[in-house]
């Protein structure tokens, strides 16, 4: 029966990494994967998840399911540092989900299930995990534009005359809040004012995709575009991740939640929810949830989570400078200093499909087709290899 079955398109990011590992190059680098990594190359596990989950297995004494909507005090916590003093809290519907992506497919099921008409509209780029899973939800897209020209910079009149012009009203317009995936290139302050104006004005709904609070400029100042939207939209909808800035990638932490009027409305939207997550996955797990809470309730884990946070930030930021600096010192011949404006884990270098086929294929450099790089994984150890590569290829 399954004869007729043709292999699968290789993911463009996992597919790389699967391709990184069977490279035997020594001296091979992986740009591509979407981890942080130290200075040593390492993906750590941070201290404070370390003193939680010690305290966790002192402590811990069951293994039994979770509710549909997951762990309360882990809710509580998230929605406290999401969405602070920003709108009530009876007024959100909030479940626990298998990460980021899980709260985008929660999202996607219950938009699917009550506003099957929308078209979500994503960035052009956007994660490309994006559109699969609208895809798979049965809600169609459309893309709005986003890059300059150079692909290095944000085209914010374009982005809004397609939205202005091209949305409906009840449409859905997906944002990343900070820390654009894949390009690096966020909105400013004023731009996020524009933009809330605009979907206010024009009966859209806003659905943030919220993976890397604390990776841009700061976990208060990362919700700016979420506070301002929240200042004038009284729905959106909210999905994020634990994965980066707890360092909690294999343990799948996050949320999705719907913002509604009141809080009649909200009860009615928590119980879609729950049904939503009843017939995919029926329950989250409890680990990582339970570390994430221990954490933030914590005073002194706190401080020391915004202590190492601050810390992954840092060498994010430093490791721009550094490779900015070593491609003028190395005579690029190109202005690389946009890649300073640009925020979080990921950049748009402006490096050609064939120039990175190069940097694959000649030294076993991967780096996205697009020229996404992840800045966190250049360390001193690769980085005047990286640099020279480059040069050699532009």
């Amino acid at each position: 029966m399954f004869e007729f079955l043709k292999p699968a398109p290789p993911d463009a990011i996992l597919g790389l990494s699967e391709a990184f590992q069977a490279d035997p190059s020594p001296a091979k680098i992986n740009l591509a994967v979407g981890v942080f990594k130290d200075a040593a190359g390492q993906t750590p596990v941070l201290d404070c998840v370390k003193r939680a989950e010690r305290r966790l297995v002192e402590t811990e004494t069951t293994k039994t399911y979770l509710g549909i909507d997951g762990l309360p005090e882990y809710r509580a916590r998230t929605r406290e540092l999401v969405f602070g003093d920003a709108v009530a809290a009876e007024r959100i519907a909030m479940v626990q989900t298998p990460g980021g992506t899980g709260g985008v497919r929660v999202a996607a099921d219950f938009l699917a299930s009550h506003l099957p008409r929308a078209t979500v509209w994503v960035s052009n780029p956007t994660w490309e995990n994006h559109v699969n899973i609208f895809a798979a939800a049965g809600l169609p897209t459309e893309t709005y534009r986003y890059l300059n020209a150079a692909k290095t910079g944000l085209d914010f009149q374009a982005l809004l005359d397609d939205l202005e012009g091209k949305a409906r009203p009840g449409d859905v317009v997906l944002l990343h809040a900070c820390c654009h995936n894949p390009t690096g290139v966020d909105l400013a302050p004023a731009q996020w004012t524009e933009l809330a104006a605009l979907i206010a004005r024009r009966g859209l709904l806003p659905l943030v995709d919220f993976a890397y609070q604390g990776f841009g400029d700061g976990l208060h100042e990362d919700a700016l575009g979420l506070r301002t939207l929240l200042a004038v939209c009284d729905e959106l909808i909210v999905a994020n991740s634990f994965s980066k800035n707890f360092g909690l990638y294999s343990e799948r932490v996050g949320t999705a939640a719907v913002v509604t009027r009141d809080a009649t409305t909200a009860a009615a939207a928590l119980s879609q929810l729950k049904r939503a997550v009843r017939s995919n996955y029926s329950n989250p797990p409890r680990h990582g949830a339970a570390v994430v809470a221990a954490i933030l309730g914590d005073p002194e884990l706190n401080q020391l989570w915004r202590e190492e946070l601050n810390g992954m930030r840092q060498r994010i930021a430093g490791t721009r400078r550094q490779l900015v600096e070593a491609l003028r010192d190395g005579g690029a011949g190109r202005d690389f200093s946009f890649l300073l404006d640009q925020k979080g884990m990921f950049s748009y270098t402006g490096l050609t499909p064939m120039q990175c086929d190069r940097l694959r294929s000649q030294f076993s450099i991967y780096v996205v087709g697009s020229g996404r790089i992840n800045v966190a994984g250049v360390t001193p150890g690769n980085l005047t290899r990286l640099t020279q590569s480059i040069i050699q290829v532009l």
